[in-house]
């Protein structure tokens, strides 16, 4: 008789709806994905879905709930499930659909998503999620908080040229522009000294971003987003890893000689931490030597600037991961001195 050895529930998450597949593995291997059914994406919903499962599943093997990170709309499930001390793994973005490929699916539903993912969460073996640290939580928060006024701040200065180059600018309207400036400025100030406040109060924190600032172009507040954005780097193991998560990896269909299209960036990933990279890639160009031949290789070889500057931001970033992971500062021409060390010790020995 065939005997269970994993048992999976698919979770694609939508905005107001979870789309789910439940199914599971036997000893031979073989897989069978017996029940599907959507809920509301709400606290009913998840109550609902828990008591749909309780006579369907086998009580003896722990339940491995698996979903994809969708934007915020998985966050409140994800926290019902951490509370209610079910197992649960979140996957990075871009690895269900490039799973999917695989599966030759031609016709792409919630629900072919939803069994794609248990199907996935059947065959691999995936590593529980964790909660995010409070900490990060509110930084991250703050920081989404802080880019949305600073958009909203370019739209307005922008509003504000137009009204000034007019024939007869209207008075009043560049009055309440600059005012909506001045309001925006404090608001960003204001946020500014809250994330500073939260950073003063965890001396661990501090110590690790006051290591990523010692790499060049990378200040304070573009630390804070990429250790938010990434929480800590928790679902990170490497760092091909960072770059997909980031939406920074090569993008790129060759076949034969007949189909060769340009390479590009996938955009698939978390758009907050690509923003963050943009202007520490120009700090870094002008003040790093070895990202600025970088940047000039590129840019010579394709004629165009932005080519190598997101190869400087994919670079920061992978960098940013590594000196995190290492605990220690950034130290300029690494390779060279660890080098001169080996052949130091094989000198005296």
């Amino acid at each position: 008789m065939k005997q269970i050895l994993k048992q999976v529930l698919g979770v694609d998450v939508a905005q107001k709806e979870l789309v789910v597949t439940l199914g599971k593995m036997y000893n031979d291997f073989t897989l069978d994905l017996y029940a599907y059914k959507v809920f509301k994406n709400n606290k009913i919903g998840f109550a609902a879905l828990l008591k749909w499962l309780d006579p369907i599943i086998n009580k003896e093997i722990k339940l491995q709930f698996v979903m994809e990170a969708t934007g915020v709309y998985h966050q409140k499930f994800a926290y019902y499930l951490d509370k209610k001390k079910c197992n649960l793994t979140i996957v990075l973005p871009n690895k269900i659909s490039n799973y999917m490929r695989t599966l030759n699916v031609r016709t792409i539903t919630d629900k072919t998503a939803s069994q794609a993912i248990c199907q996935f969460g059947l065959e691999r073996k995936l590593e529980c999620w964790t909660k995010p640290k409070k900490v990060y939580k509110e930084l991250q928060q703050l920081t989404r908080e802080r880019s949305q006024i600073v958009d909203e701040r370019v739209i307005v200065k922008n509003q504000l040229h137009a009204e000034k180059t007019e024939a007869e600018p209207n008075k009043s309207s560049l009055k309440r522009l600059k005012t909506r400036i001045e309001f925006l400025n404090q608001q960003e100030k204001e946020i500014k000294i809250e994330i500073q406040n939260i950073v003063n109060k965890d001396t661990q924190l501090k110590k690790e971003l006051k290591n990523i600032c010692t790499i060049p172009g990378v200040g304070m507040l573009t630390a804070v987003i990429v250790i938010a954005e990434t929480n800590g780097f928790e679902l990170i193991r490497n760092k091909k890893q960072i770059t997909s998560y980031a939406g920074l990896d090569i993008k790129e269909k060759q076949s034969g000689t007949s189909i060769r299209s340009k390479t590009r960036i996938s955009k698939k990933g978390n758009r907050n931490l690509r923003k963050a990279m943009h202007l520490p890639s120009l700090s870094a160009v002008k003040y790093n030597k070895t990202h600025k031949e970088l940047y000039l290789r590129l840019t010579a070889k394709s004629g165009v600037k932005m080519k190598g500057l997101i190869a400087v931001q994919r670079k920061l970033l992978e960098l940013i991961y590594v000196v995190y992971k290492n605990k220690e500062g950034f130290i300029q021409n690494y390779e060279q001195q660890k080098r001169a060390t080996l052949l130091e010790i094989e000198t005296a020995l």
